[in-house]
């Protein structure tokens, strides 16, 4: 289980941070509207590339960065919550279209619903990955995550109401910058000039703070020996996991040649299979296992809420759809094989390839 979590990391997040990518690419249409699909693919590969060579540094100096990227996001947020409250319309938020409640429709609808707003929430989690470099780490990274996710839900729902609240929904599910749409319509073309800045802003913020904690991943697992072990690699100077950056970031390149859509779809496929179900069942086994390890936070309730988890994780997964599907239990079944492939080789060829005692494990 511990190595299909990263194989799994080195699909579905490289996944995540291209759909971040392909979006700030999708609002510089607003600016260059000839742009093709060629052309708004490239931006993205460039915008993975300057992250990746951003993150190229010592982590004390990409904290400034992230902080800076981090006041953009926030005054983005502002703008289009206040613009929302100012010009709201109860009648355009809550227009559903007819049959919206009956029993097919809605699951459907709550199934694509829901597996978008939890791809908004996706990031949430990343402070988990630095426990290594951060201080008091059984308690920051609770509160952290406990915060994110209320802030998060606070800022999607006002966002999300308020946009639709101004933008009938018809009109704006057909936009690919429904952001740049509402505050032009609202403020004008300098209006929706300043937000697309500040989206592209935030899109990018989003790449480079996931690329930081993604990099990590592999390196602490190969670390810990259950990944290969050239990710634990460090850089001779900096003390970074450059050749683990290096690796995620060529991996997004490839990704960022796919639509939006497929890549939201593939990477909360890949994500739920292995890392959100099957991190539930480790929990209970760690519990059962282990029932006096030291925990610096409970579960409250356990193990009901695993239990609304796992069900609400496994209804999502089926929502995604068939070819997401296919693409999360295929990449599972060629991490299986890769594991016992490495297994054999560790147990039997590395031995005997060992020579002068230097170990020739990749």
């Amino acid at each position: 289980m511990p190595f299909l979590f990263i194989w799994s990391v080195l699909l579905a997040t490289p996944l995540t941070l291209s759909s971040g990518a392909i979006g700030l690419a999708n609002y510089m249409t607003y600016f260059f509207p000839a742009l093709t699909g060629l052309q708004t693919k490239l931006i993205a590969v460039a915008v993975t590339l300057l992250a990746t060579v951003l993150l190229y540094r010592r982590v004390t100096s990409v904290a400034k960065i992230s902080l800076v990227l981090w006041l953009g996001m926030i005054l983005t947020v502002i703008l289009i919550v206040i613009t929302g409250l100012l010009h709201f319309d109860p009648q355009l938020a809550f227009d559903f279209p007819q049959g919206a409640f009956a029993p097919n429709k809605f699951l459907l609808g709550l199934g694509a619903g829901m597996l978008l707003s939890i791809y908004d929430y996706l990031g949430y989690y990343t402070s988990a990955y630095m426990g290594d470099e951060l201080r008091e780490p059984g308690k920051t990274l609770p509160r952290s995550i406990t915060l994110s996710i209320i802030l998060v839900a606070l800022i999607d729902l006002s966002m999300n109401i308020g946009i639709i609240g101004y933008v009938p929904w018809r009109e704006a599910a057909h936009s690919a910058n429904v952001g740049s749409l509402f505050m032009t319509r609202a403020w004008g073309p300098w209006g929706g000039a300043i937000i697309t800045v500040l989206i592209i802003w935030t899109c990018f913020a989003s790449v480079y703070t996931g690329l930081l904690g993604a990099s990590r991943i592999p390196y602490n697992a190969a670390k810990d020996g259950v990944f290969f072990k050239k990710f634990a690699h460090l850089h001779p100077k900096m003390k970074f996991p450059n050749y683990s950056l290096v690796v995620i970031g060529l991996i997004m390149v490839i990704c960022c040649f796919f639509d939006l859509t497929t890549v939201i779809n593939a990477l909360m496929a890949v994500q739920i299979v292995v890392q959100f179900m099957m991190q539930i069942i480790a929990l209970s086994v760690l519990r059962r296992k282990h029932p006096h390890l030291n925990r610096p936070y409970k579960e409250w309730l356990y193990p009901i809420p695993s239990i609304i988890a796992f069900l609400g994780w496994g209804f999502v997964f089926f929502s995604s759809g068939a070819s997401a599907i296919s693409l999360a239990v295929t990449w599972t079944i060629i991490g299986i094989l890769v594991f016992w492939g490495r297994t054999w080789y560790v147990n039997h060829v590395k031995p005997a390839m060992t020579t002068g005692g230097q170990d020739v494990d990749n």
